[in-house]
């Protein structure tokens, strides 16, 4: 008790941040402790709904909630989340939003718990219309109700995350976009049957966007990203659904892009976002990588993953045409296993790119493994890399010394163009299919 005394001593602001750490039922149950603290919950601006505690009755949860959420008085909510495990009807959250729309909630996030429910709830309308003031929207696991989408917007939305969302159709996901006049972050893992086969993202205040495509709909082969956002500077596609992505208009103001995928034609990507500084690739393809007299001038960082066959012929032709590149990574992220086809061959160019005579400084290489393609390459660059500082080389881990010690040794005596170029040797662990 005397310790209870003591926290109670405190200012309430100080309090109030502490009870925000906590979750909506532990801060409710504060209320018995003291007079002090009898009516202090009820001005707490984040709330955490957590039902995943095993146990815990779903009715009494759901009553919980509501009453809760009537009595509490903060004008603002900074954060309203709910987790749930269990499917919770319409007429639950439908209540819970309505009690929202006396008061201003800047940031909302509906989770559900996909391995406790058979299907995900559908968000009721009065989401539309009692969290118009939204600055932060994150949903996963959900379904959205179909309402026309012409008599609400999110006029204050900077942040929308829909994770495994399913929509009424296309023309829903559409007009949604165009209604988040300020929209700045957008982040879309998109699911089987989602009913959406081109998604369009058309937002010209867009700064930061990131899809996710990595299940295998039906409509294999078909389904299309179509970008818009002149504004973007963080770009971050996975999709390996086999399907495309157009982009309409450049992005001058592109920062950093991350491109794991499987198209055949990622010129569709690449020759828009040549404003670039940092590029992460993961390409099956070096075919049409981009538009010929394309230039990456802003390219400084280049980061390739080495899982693809045609990754050696990728990065020869990103490094023709990124003449100011300063830092090389190159890593095996995924485990691919090969068909029988020959991998390809390391030629020589006839040319050397410019940036390995006027401005690499760093190479970076992950889980190197020593055969004849990557031992040619490291020698092509040590030898015409004017500018290298440190080269640093994580042999791929193995039981036999001997072979490491022997690669080790390879590499030290090739001849370095660079007098400041110093080897490091590191050993990475290795990945669970080789365990």
């Amino acid at each position: 008790m005397a310790r209870i005394d003591w926290i109670s001593k405190l200012p309430e602001e100080l309090l109030l941040r502490i009870l925000s750490l906590l979750p909506a039922r532990d801060v409710v149950a504060t209320m018995v402790l003291s007079k002090r603290w009898q009516f202090l919950w009820m001005n707490v601006s984040r709330l955490v709904y957590d039902d995943t505690y095993q146990g815990i009755e779903h009715k009494s949860f759901s009553r919980f909630v509501e009453r809760s959420l009537l009595l509490h008085e903060a004008p603002v909510l900074e954060l309203l989340h709910f987790k749930l495990r269990k499917s919770s009807s319409v007429v639950d959250i439908g209540l819970w939003t309505r009690s929202l729309s006396r008061r201003h909630v800047s940031k909302l996030v509906i989770k559900i718990d996909s391995s406790s429910c058979t299907e995900p709830p559908i968000l009721p309308r009065s989401l539309y219309t009692a969290c118009g003031m939204l600055v932060t929207l994150k949903l996963n696991n959900t379904v959205l109700a179909d309402f026309d989408s012409s008599s609400f917007s999110f006029p204050s939305l900077k942040t929308l995350s829909l994770v495994s969302v399913e929509y009424p159709n296309q023309e829903f996901v559409d007009s949604l976009l165009s209604r988040c006049h300020v929209l700045e972050d957008l982040d879309v893992e998109q699911c089987q049957d989602d009913n959406v086969t081109v998604f369009n993202v058309r937002v010209p205040s867009l700064k930061s966007l990131v899809l996710d495509k990595s299940e295998t709909s039906d409509t294999s082969g078909e389904d299309v990203y179509v970008i818009d956002a002149p504004s973007l500077e963080y770009l971050d596609i996975y999709d390996l659904s086999g399907g495309s992505c157009v982009i309409e208009n450049n992005m001058p103001s592109i920062v950093d892009a991350l491109l794991y995928v499987s198209y055949e034609h990622p010129v569709n990507i690449l020759g828009f976002i040549t404003s670039v500084k940092r590029l992460n690739l993961c390409l099956p393809t070096s075919k049409q990588l981009y538009p010929v007299s394309t230039v990456f001038h802003r390219l400084v960082r280049l980061e390739l993953c080495t899982c693809e066959k045609s990754w050696l012929k990728v990065l020869m032709r990103m490094l023709r045409v990124s003449p100011n590149l300063q830092s090389l990574k190159l890593q095996k992220f995924h485990d691919i296993d090969f068909d029988d086809s020959p991998r390809p061959r390391w030629r020589e160019p006839g040319t050397v790119p410019q940036c390995l005579s006027s401005s690499l400084e760093t190479l970076e290489w992950v889980r190197y493994e020593g055969t004849k393609e990557e031992r040619e390459l490291v020698a092509f660059i040590l030898r015409n890399a004017k500018c290298l500082g440190n080269v640093t080389i994580s042999l791929k881990s193995t039981k036999r010394n001997k072979k490491k010690l022997a690669m080790i040794k390879e590499l030290s005596f090739l001849s370095r163009c660079s007098s400041t170029c110093h080897l490091i040797f590191d050993e990475v662990a290795p990945s669970d299919s080789e365990r």
